[in-house]
């Protein structure tokens, strides 16, 4: 918010158009979820609205139906999903297509058709083709052939974003999109069979300093190149959505920054101090090549992320520590 007079007419106006009211949160014990939680509260506009996956099935469309008929929330933002890294991706595909299009169908219909004033809705940039041009436009959905390790995933990402921009073209209906980039921090999940590589390659680090191990096996070439914002960036900006992205086209939200999974992984080693060395297992995938977004349009509304890489990797060790998140 722009720092005005308070007694300013442009002050007043800009007040009056910030979001505010009952906010329901899908998903928000996850990662994502419960850092918007606490973003949320922080900031003090909403009245949260929140169930947990024993209260409420997002994946029940008659159940979500009647939630939204009885709580009516003047927003909603979809952070809810099956996630994994690629090994759980490879692994379950069918799970990862149906869970997802059940709960997005779910609750973004149940948005609409209960009169939500504006859906926020969060996909991924997996969405995108594996060979896109770098850094990754918007504009660049649909242009090639998707990552075969996470495809299921993305093309039920892609239809979400889809099923917001036909509900604003047929309908009105308030719905963006933004696809954020690889994110990480507290609240991570390190089970080492579905977690994705920062929060394994933590993991490994930690315990390979704990075994007093020589070296830390890393997934792959080491050589792809990778982009990751810390999960309180991400709040901010869907918060910052909320307020201030009115498009029907989906919106990049990361770092515009990239670093080799190799430098990732000596970066994450110095955080934990693993003193040992890195050896890499070419066998296992490595997955798209490079993957950077374009942020140029994100940056161009005012919004930057905030937390550097090394701040926050040195946050998420002091969650994963303090919260014994191996055990979780």
């Amino acid at each position: 918010m722009r720092a005005m007079c308070p007694c300013s007419a442009a002050w007043r106006i800009e007040i009056m158009t910030m979001a505010a009211g009952r906010l329901f949160i899908a998903g928000h014990r996850g990662l994502v979820g419960s850092a918007i939680l606490r973003k949320v509260e922080a900031d003090g506009r909403f009245e949260p609205v929140l169930r947990s996956s024993a209260q409420l099935d997002l994946r029940d469309h008659a159940s979500v139906d009647a939630f939204f008929a009885a709580e009516k929330p003047d927003h909603v933002i979809l952070a809810a999903a099956k996630v994994g890294g690629i090994q759980a991706n490879a692994s379950y595909p069918a799970d990862f297509l149906y869970d997802n299009l059940a709960i997005q169908n779910a609750v973004i219909h149940g948005a609409f058709r209960h009169g939500a004033r504006k859906l926020v809705f969060l996909g991924s940039s997996c969405i995108y083709p594996k060979f896109a041009p770098q850094p990754i436009r918007e504009d660049s959905l649909l242009t090639g052939a998707l990552e075969p390790t996470n495809e299921a995933y993305a093309i039920a990402k892609i239809a979400g974003l889809k099923l917001c921009a036909a509900l604003r073209q047929q309908h009105g209906f308030n719905a963006v999109s933004l696809m954020p980039t690889n994110l990480y921090g507290p609240g991570d999940n390190f089970d080492l069979q579905a977690s994705h590589v920062i929060p394994a390659l933590m993991r490994k680090a930690h315990e390979a300093k704990l075994a007093g191990a020589e070296v830390l096996e890393v997934w792959g070439s080491g050589r792809p190149m990778r982009e990751f914002l810390h999960v309180d960036d991400l709040a901010d900006a869907v918060l910052f959505a909320l307020d201030r992205y009115e498009a029907p086209e989906p919106l990049n939200v990361g770092t515009g920054e990239d670093l080799s999974i190799a430098d990732a992984a000596r970066l994450i080693a110095d955080v934990v101090g693993f003193s040992g060395g890195l050896v890499f297992d070419p066998s296992k995938p490595d997955g798209t090549p490079r993957k950077v977004l374009d942020v140029s349009r994100l940056h161009n509304l005012g919004w930057r992320h905030r937390i550097g890489l090394r701040e926050g990797l040195e946050g998420t060790y002091r969650w994963f520590l303090e919260n014994n998140a191996i055990r979780r």
